[in-house]
């Protein structure tokens, strides 16, 4: 599904990938919907802060093969990447933890260019037993390098939020993902 790259946008994306699962039967309090949630919200809200271009929307792709979720979003911003280790903010910072929450809480996470288009997309895997509970790990894992061609049936969300908006945008500055000035 389409997105505005607006505080908005990530907040319709977080609420929609929560209702998805609810209608997969994963619940609206279960870990798994809890989880998956929280991701999208951190990765959405990374898409509209760091990879927002004027008049270009970011897209969230909920898919699920073999046990294993994947929550895709993607932006058009294709300089600016997450570092491969989420930084640690100085304790007096009021931003800048998305990337270790989604390190911590997902199986997987990683970032792969857009194929044939400018951007990127960063994404989560997270593993599923039987019963609907997620797998759990001590440590936060590394992302992974490269993005794995799923072949995988995927289901695409019902409507868009926004109107497709096809405008040259702006020219991106040369900045680095999640550089944040006081």
């Amino acid at each position: 599904m389409r997105f505005t790259s607006t505080p908005r946008g990530a907040r319709l994306a977080r609420r929609l990938v929560s209702h998805r699962l609810n209608d997969w039967g994963h619940y609206y309090t279960t870990p798994v919907n809890e989880t998956l949630t929280l991701i999208t919200a951190e990765l959405s809200t990374n898409a509209v802060r760091h990879g927002h271009i004027p008049g270009r929307d970011f897209h969230v792709q909920l898919t699920l093969a073999e046990g294993t979720f994947r929550i895709e979003v993607t932006d058009t911003r294709a300089e600016r990447q997450p570092p491969s280790t989420p930084r640690t903010p100085a304790s007096t910072s009021e931003s800048g933890r998305g990337l270790l929450l989604v390190a911590a809480l997902a199986d997987d996470w990683g970032v792969t260019p857009r194929p044939a288009t400018p951007g990127k997309t960063v994404w989560a895997e997270l593993r599923v037993r039987a019963g609907g509970h997620t797998h759990t790990h001590g440590v936060a894992p590394r992302p992974a390098d490269s993005a794995s061609a799923y072949g995988h049936d995927t289901e695409s969300f019902p409507a868009t939020s926004s109107q497709r908006r096809d405008g040259p945008g702006s020219q991106p500055g040369a900045a680095i993902y999640g550089d944040r000035r006081p």
